[in-house]
């Protein structure tokens, strides 16, 4: 069986696939239909981010079983056409995170004790000893933005230098933080209060630009450092609020644009350090992530479990037809219930009741994970979500019962914190037809893709009215509508599937008028 692979990866992960019996073949900086030409007999492909996965190229593998991005990002693959074509995508989100922390915390020394500026200016025949007087991080308060995997070993390291960690994540439970010494506060705050601010959060549609021009402001007197992703700050404002001395530094390994352009007006920047995204270049992360990718295409050829696949949900296939509705299902309902949720989870619930509790829901229970984090981490998948929400102190307990009031099989999804909860009911309707049944206790029957508006008001006469007339005044065409209240002029919940997005400006206005208590837009088919 032959592996190809495309971008140059460690020896030791050459040297794994070969010890397995696999002929590897090494075809760097290939493309167009060589490359088609060449992947037509693999079983196995192998990329960094120099190669396009696309969907031209998957259909032009037959033989393909798994491709093995030797790193974390996989922009570069096209995962839905991977999934059409039955072939695993798997990455290696583990080998570099002790790189990327460690290159983190040397960059919070770098840019705190001025040491590339000051080695610059030696290396040129200046003594400027008296030039530099740097910031100990010791007592001194780091700001953690992003408290994943990087985010943790960063905040292990560091707390042990005797810094105070303070830390955003809305996605990650008090308990979890604390076991890492970290007080979890809003961006504002964390921001308000660090001395040194570092991020580590995915670059997503909520994550790009998170911090510009006003929180940067907040960081006042601070540093600031990025070994995340570019894109997430917004780098003029950044390096204005250094040049006027709003920041006292920064530290960047990643930006918006690589290479970073020469015109950049961070490189104008004396207290601007910068490397050329260099957080996982350490031999061993490089040797891990090989190792890892290797392992993992051993795995898939022998038809084994594949830690790290994005794609690749395990179930009987005889059971598969019949828990594969309720898969698509519960993923929109744990979407739905994170999203109205307020406040920080640290328990999630997934209950099966009816005919669905006697089939293997594991996959099901994954899914509903999956749409809890994925508006937050996009690499989120059936396959990673229940040691994501480990990783988040989030507790997942499933619960069965064969009694369904009302409905054949019913799949609830309930997200809680304390006495604070909410909960999403779905169910399959006879001829592939799934619907929400129950949003927070109230009886609703909403599609479960597309668009959708969920409000909560005080049920009275024209409410229903007002809010039609909003949505059309914007030429936002209602598809389907469904209102429970739980009295006669007490609290309701309206829900609407919508052909359209909301802008926040329909939300605004809505929710200034005062019989709407709440109004929220969900998005339920973005990835």
């Amino acid at each position: 069986m032959k592996v190809l692979v495309t971008d140059p990866i460690a020896d030791a992960g050459l040297e794994r696939l070969d010890e397995a019996g696999f002929i590897v073949e090494t075809a760097y900086d290939i493309e167009g239909e060589a490359l088609r030409s060449a992947i037509q007999d693999a079983v196995g492909l192998v990329v960094r981010s120099g190669t396009e996965v696309t969907a031209d190229l998957l259909a032009a593998a037959p033989e393909l079983v798994i491709v093995g991005r030797a790193g974390i990002g996989v922009d570069n693959i096209d995962i839905d056409a991977a999934t059409e074509h039955g072939v695993i995508v798997a990455n290696a989100p583990e080998g570099n995170v002790r790189a990327a922390a460690e290159h983190t915390v040397a960059m919070a020394f770098a840019t705190a004790r001025s040491i590339p500026q000051a080695h610059s200016r030696l290396k040129s025949g200046e003594w400027a000893k008296g030039e530099y007087l740097g910031t100990e991080l010791n007592n001194k308060t780091l700001g953690i933005v992003g408290l994943g995997r990087v985010g943790q070993e960063v905040a292990r390291r560091l707390n042990s230098l005797g810094m105070d960690l303070l830390a955003y994540d809305p996605y990650i439970g008090a308990d979890r933080a604390a076991a890492l010494g970290a007080e979890l506060a809003e961006l504002d705050t964390v921001l308000e209060r660090a001395d040194i601010a570092t991020v580590h959060t995915p670059l997503t549609p909520e994550t790009e630009g998170l911090i510009s021009e006003p929180e940067l402001a907040k960081l006042e007197g601070g540093y600031l450092i990025n070994c995340a992703r570019g894109g997430i700050i917004d780098e003029s404002a950044l390096a204005e609020a250094v040049a006027d001395g709003t920041l006292n530094g920064a530290a960047l390994d990643v930006f918006a644009d690589e290479p970073l352009s020469t015109d950049s007006p961070l490189l104008a920047v004396e207290n601007v350090v910068v490397t050329p995204h260099l957080g996982a270049s350490t031999e061993a992360a490089q040797e891990n992530v090989a190792t890892s990718i290797a392992d993992q295409i051993v795995a898939a050829t022998n038809d084994e479990p594949v830690m790290n696949a994005l794609n690749a949900p395990s179930i009987d296939a005889s059971a598969f037809p019949r828990v594969e509705p309720y898969i698509k299902l519960s993923e929109t309902a744990g979407r739905i219930a994170m999203q109205l949720f307020d406040g920080r989870a640290n328990e999630a619930h997934v209950e099966y009741a009816g005919d669905i509790a006697g089939e293997e829901i594991d996959i099901v229970t994954a899914s509903a994970l999956k749409g809890m984090f994925r508006p937050l981490e996009p690499q989120v998948n059936a396959v990673n979500a229940p040691s994501v929400a480990e990783e988040r102190g989030i507790d997942v307990i499933e619960s069965k019962t064969q009694q369904a009031e009302d409905f054949q099989s019913l799949v609830t999804v309930t997200v809680r914190n304390g006495e604070d909860t909410i909960s999403v009911c779905g169910t399959q309707f006879t001829g592939s037809d799934p619907r929400i049944v129950r949003i927070d206790g109230y009886r609703v029957d909403a599609i479960p893709h597309g668009h959708m508006l969920v409000a909560r008001n005080y049920d009275r006469p024209g409410v229903i009215g007002f809010i039609g007339t909003v949505l059309g005044d914007h030429e936002i065409n209602i598809a389907g509508m469904y209102n429970g209240r739980e009295t006669i002029g007490g609290e309701a919940l309206t829900v609407y599937s919508l052909d359209n997005e909301i802008p926040k400006e329909i939300i605004d206005q809505l929710e200034a008028d005062e019989r709407i208590i709440r109004a929220k837009y969900l998005a339920l088919n973005n990835q």
